[in-house]
């Protein structure tokens, strides 16, 4: 488990960026593999949750996740809701105190979110599409909504696809600049004529900073180069695996 001190020194907050290290899974989701929407017996993924949970202190059922569909959506969270139940979005946000809001990648960003004098913390999920259309935004809002303060929120960024990894095609880069001109910092000429290496934790860094957020800070990771730390949608692509694990980012309030 990885945590950063944007958030470590954040009073009455844990959190965790879990790696795909602890768990009971084997093959291609060995082994901390926690998402259900795998091929992964549901059996071993449930273990692993709650493997997760141990390791802050929680019993299994305080942990909630969304059915993540890359979007700007965001739920608040006032009580656990059953498996069958998690709510089509990518970022949730609560002021109840011992759940664990958790967000599942292999790959996209995740970002946990504090703020420890209004006691509201969020959680997103930034692929992409999600960090493009707004979900960042969409966090902070609902955040600001239950009584925080944007100069006040610590905002950590997760293990993720860093932008050595991350070769797009030549239509890829059009939306973001059509955005705003400025976003081309975050391409830089790849090998492949036509094509770029793309900084997707430098974008959300970016959005987070722009809103006015106090305290941002990222881990130094490359989920796709990192096989033995950190499950990876692209690696296993490349390698021509049918399946891939999803690795959880979790934080709670203290009770």
């Amino acid at each position: 488990m990885i945590t950063l001190s944007a958030l470590n020194d954040s009073p009455g907050v844990r959190h965790g960026f879990f790696t795909r290290a602890g768990g009971v899974s084997d093959g291609v989701f060995a082994s901390l593999n926690v998402g259900f929407g795998s091929g992964d017996a549901p059996e071993k993924v449930a273990e692993n949750r709650a493997r997760a949970m141990a390791a802050l202190d929680l019993p299994a059922d305080r942990l909630v996740t969304c059915f993540q569909v890359h979007s700007p959506e965001v739920v608040v969270v006032d009580q656990p809701w059953s498996r069958g139940d998690s709510p089509r979005a990518d970022a949730m946000v609560t002021r109840r105190r011992g759940l664990a809001l958790g967000i599942l990648t292999a790959d996209c960003v995740p970002v946990l979110f504090a703020d420890p004098d209004a006691a509201v913390i969020g959680a997103a999920h930034a692929g992409w599409r999600g960090a493009l259309n707004g979900v960042i935004d969409a966090t902070l809002h609902a955040m600001v909504r239950l009584g925080a303060v944007p100069q006040r929120i610590r905002a950590a960024i997760g293990p993720c696809i860093a932008q050595r990894s991350y070769e797009v095609g030549p239509e890829f880069p059009a939306p973001f600049l059509a955005a705003q001109p400025g976003n081309d910092d975050f391409f830089a000429p790849a090998r492949r004529a036509g094509h770029f290496l793309f900084d997707l934790p430098g974008y959300v860094e970016r959005r987070l900073g722009d809103r006015g957020i106090g305290i941002i800070q990222r881990a130094p990771c490359d989920t796709v180069a990192e096989a033995t730390r950190f499950f990876s949608y692209r690696r296993a692509c490349l390698a021509g695996e049918s399946d891939y694990g999803r690795g959880l980012s979790a934080i709670v309030l203290e009770d």
